[in-house]
């Protein structure tokens, strides 16, 4: 029997590390799990050694108040794999935290596999010095990602996108409908604020003004704001006092549903543009930062694109209003563009099949993938 510890730093790491969990043990019955992770994972019969969300947190500024908070939940985490000795430790995503776990297991003798290749090709390349000796594995979700790394030397394994594993392309949009009494000629607006509070506290106010303005010209436009459970109440509190009140949905299931009903999608930038990719929604991408927090990424970033699915395309296929531009009359006028003009609704979604097609592995699915790299190492 194999101990197999995980460490998720937030959200999505956590549905990567259930969907892991489960391939891990279809291949190894009788593998168990330790570390830390989410409501998933804990699910999945992981009992995390502290809660996942206290590591939820994002940009430069919003991290410095609870900097001490997290050092100690950092040598909390070092110390349990230390004494549990696991056959291998699987640290996924957060950077922030995860590889600072892996940095202090250097001389552990532990194997160590990490789950979600840094993106040091849009950020500070030169970060890639420090990474030999962190890991034995290192798991890539986008396949251009493992050639990036044999540049510095350093082997990788595309194992195909989680995206590709969500349902997202399998929603019901009549039962949408039916179940929300929406008229079938009602356009359906998704409006996707990001899954941490720092995120949807600074997009929530400006999406409300944009609703606004579009119901002018839409007046029975319908918005859709799917959430994630780390967030459900400051987005519930927030959009109570909407003008416009939208349908609020927090399961998958719903959200793949509200997804097929989709006329259009404005979306923060992240996993959410793949997402809706795969349903084939239209969208705009919009972002906000702290000022100084945007400041140092322009000073760092080494991509011309935010948004994945651009990066992944090689060029502008749905616009990114960031920032200053991130404002309700810009994103206004793009959602109308869409909402209008219906050959720039189709050329996104064009597009979108060969994005999808980039992301598959070559055998099976992205967790069966992930999970055979994992076991491979602990054989």
């Amino acid at each position: 029997m194999s101990l197999v510890y995980l460490v998720a730093g937030e959200e999505s790491g956590d549905v990567l590390g259930a969907r892991l969990m489960a391939a891990i043990t279809a291949q190894r019955p009788g593998t168990t799990f330790a570390g830390l992770g989410g409501p998933r994972m804990t699910a999945a019969g992981l009992t995390p050694i502290f809660p996942m969300r206290e590591l939820a947190v994002m940009g430069l500024l919003e991290v410095l108040p609870k900097i001490l908070r997290l050092r100690a939940r950092l040598r909390q985490t070092v110390a349990d794999i230390r004494a549990r000795r696991p056959d291998v430790v699987v640290t996924i995503d957060s950077p922030g935290f995860t590889l600072r776990v892996l940095d202090q297991l250097r001389d552990s003798g532990l194997k160590r596999v990490h789950y979600v290749a840094p993106q040091v090709w849009a950020w500070k390349e030169k970060r890639v010095r420090t990474y030999p000796g962190l890991w034995d594995r290192l798991l890539c979700l986008l396949p251009f990602e493992p050639a990036f790394f044999a540049r510095h030397g350093l082997e990788a394994t595309f194992v195909g996108h989680p995206v590709l594993e969500s349902g997202a392309d399998h929603g019901n949009a009549a039962r949408f409908r039916a179940a929300h009494a929406i008229p079938p000629d009602a356009p359906v607006l998704i409006l996707m604020p990001g899954s941490r509070r720092s995120e949807v506290s600074r997009l929530l106010p400006v999406l409300a003004e944009t609703l606004r303005l579009l119901r002018a010209r839409f007046p029975a436009i319908v918005p859709v704001v799917p959430i994630a459970d780390a967030v459900a109440e400051t987005v519930l509190a927030a959009t109570a006092a909407w003008p416009v009140r939208p349908i609020v949905v927090t399961a998958a299931a719903d959200k793949h549903d509200a997804f097929a009903a989709a006329a259009v999608a404005l979306t923060k930038s992240g996993t959410s543009t793949l997402e809706l990719a795969l349903a084939g929604v239209p969208m705009a991408v919009t972002y906000r930062v702290n000022p100084i927090t945007a400041m140092i990424a322009r000073r760092l970033l080494t991509v011309p694109y935010v948004a994945i699915v651009n990066i992944l395309a090689g060029r502008e296929v749905v616009p990114e209003l960031l920032q200053q531009d991130s404002n309700p009359t810009r994103l206004a006028a793009e959602i109308t563009r869409l909402l209008s003009d219906e050959g720039a609704a189709q050329a996104q979604r064009d597009a979108f099949a060969a994005i999808v097609a980039s992301l598959r592995p070559v055998e099976g699915a992205p967790a069966e993938a992930a999970a055979r790299a994992v076991l491979e190492l602990v054989a």
